[in-house]
């Protein structure tokens, strides 16, 4: 089966409530390929490698976080921009993108998805300076350590984190917010939560929770937002009856 790409593009963004965002990028289309849609690759960035792959797999449409035309980026097509925009014009494979829109969805988005892999119950969502809640807070199983915590992210998203102890207490209320997002860590702690967990870590965010006592992890940006496009796609598949394929390229970051 297939489906005509106006429609699953329509779809996309009536689902993930496209209108409500300020994002440093657009969501939605990028790149027009095929008018009809029958194969799609998810992943999490839209890197000449994975646009690769969906060559191989001969996808008709491309479904990523990781987008491109970021705010601030040179508006030039030259070198690695080239490569990848030569790859999906000259294969009309389209580049569907969306990223503040997949972290914030109640279900398919990466806070939700992160939540239902670690088994985190959510209670409510983050405050966060970008027109609405995008991470999320809730409650672990049962109160737990800090070391405790950190081997449980480990074994679900097959990366160590980087865990700075707080006060040393058990952690039993979190926030968290996957990717780039460790300057929400005070809106973490104004929560009133035992530990924040984000993708990536900055250098001030050690000394923010030492000072401010509360437990912080840096699981991965990659790592953490691996989960969001799969079951979107996934998602897709099962509405439209087509093919879909979730491509893995490891990024340690």
């Amino acid at each position: 089966m297939s489906v005509s790409l106006t429609s699953l593009v329509n779809y996309c963004e009536e689902l993930l409530n496209v209108k409500e965002f300020k994002d440093y990028s657009p969501n939605g289309l990028q790149v027009q390929g095929k008018e009809t849609v029958q194969r799609i690759v998810t992943g999490v960035t839209a890197s000449q490698a994975l646009l690769d792959a969906a060559v191989q797999y001969s996808a008709d449409l491309v479904l990523v976080h990781h987008g491109y035309f970021w705010r601030g980026e040179s508006e030039c097509i030259t070198g690695m921009k080239k490569r990848r925009l030569a790859t999906l014009l000259g294969n009309d494979i389209s580049l569907l993108g969306f990223h503040l829109p997949l972290d914030a969805h109640p279900e398919f988005g990466n806070n939700a998805m992160l939540a239902k892999k670690m088994g985190w119950q959510i209670t409510g969502g983050l405050d966060a300076p970008l027109g609405r809640a995008i991470g999320m807070v809730g409650e672990l199983p049962e109160p737990i350590s800090g070391g405790r915590l950190a081997e449980q992210l480990a074994a679900v998203l097959e990366r160590t984190p980087l865990h700075i102890q707080g006060i040393g207490h058990p952690i039993k209320k979190i926030a968290w917010c996957t990717g780039g997002a460790q300057g929400y860590i005070d809106k973490a702690l104004a929560a009133g939560v035992d530990a924040y967990i984000s993708g990536e870590v900055s250098e001030p965010t050690y000394h923010f929770a030492k000072e401010m006592e509360i437990d912080y992890f840096a699981a991965g940006h990659h790592a953490t937002e691996r989960y969001g496009v799969q079951a979107l796609g996934e998602h897709l598949a099962s509405k439209f009856g087509i093919e879909h394929r979730y491509i893995e390229i490891p990024n340690p970051v």
